[in-house]
């Protein structure tokens, strides 16, 4: 059993929520915490890099000078890759990076990495301030009661727009929405920050 604070919009504690063991409770995969991550950065590759191969430098249509009596080595063109200006050997060509995850892999490794950041007691949830008091000095003052003002992991609903705005200009805060998690975002140093909305969004798609 696994409780952690709760507090509400004016950073005062509430009591203690029970969070799921299934989400929260599990043994870290290290194995695939590493592919889900390796794949999340690969996934982010533009992939756009390219080099001109011999067949797609200009010039060199004509033999530098000719084959014997010139005491030189021979050459057949200016785009020989050992020429200055020449083509490429073996350059880096478009292509694509992605890697894909099963459904099943890609939730066992958002339970793990939520795991991890319970295990260490970085998790709280909060009440987050109603839509119309949703401002960056509350949202401060908040995770400042809360004791995450540093490098905060905010993980909110897809209904609390408002609460995510006012905290996108925290310097060092990151917004995350409940529905579309990152291994990449939940590994980094920082409190992982849950609004109620999230937690329940959390239960509805990790859920067992």
């Amino acid at each position: 059993m696994l409780k952690v604070a709760t507090y509400n919009a004016a950073g005062t504690q509430t009591g203690e929520i029970e969070l799921p063991e299934s989400i929260f409770g599990q043994r870290p995969h290290r194995p695939l915490l590493h592919q889900a991550l390796v794949a999340e950065l690969a996934n982010r590759r533009a992939g756009t890099h390219a080099t001109r191969t011999r067949g797609q430098v200009r010039g060199g249509g004509r033999k530098p000078w000719r084959q014997k009596g010139t005491g030189r080595s021979r050459q057949g063109s200016r785009r020989s890759p050992i020429w200055v200006g020449g083509g490429i050997t073996f350059g880096p060509q478009p292509r694509r990076y992605t890697q894909k995850l099963s459904r099943q892999e890609r939730t066992l490794a958002l339970r793990s990495a939520l795991s991890v950041q319970a295990r260490a007691g970085k998790v709280i949830v909060v009440e987050p301030p109603a839509s119309d008091q949703a401002r960056t000095r509350d949202m401060a003052a908040l995770l400042r009661a809360v004791g995450a003002a540093e490098r905060p992991i905010l993980v909110v609903a897809d209904g609390e727009r408002a609460a995510a705005r006012a905290a996108a200009n925290i310097r060092g805060s990151r917004i995350l929405s409940a529905r579309r998690l990152s291994v990449r975002h939940l590994l980094v140093p920082g409190t992982l920050v849950l609004t109620r909305g999230a937690l329940a969004e959390l239960q509805e798609a990790l859920g067992s």
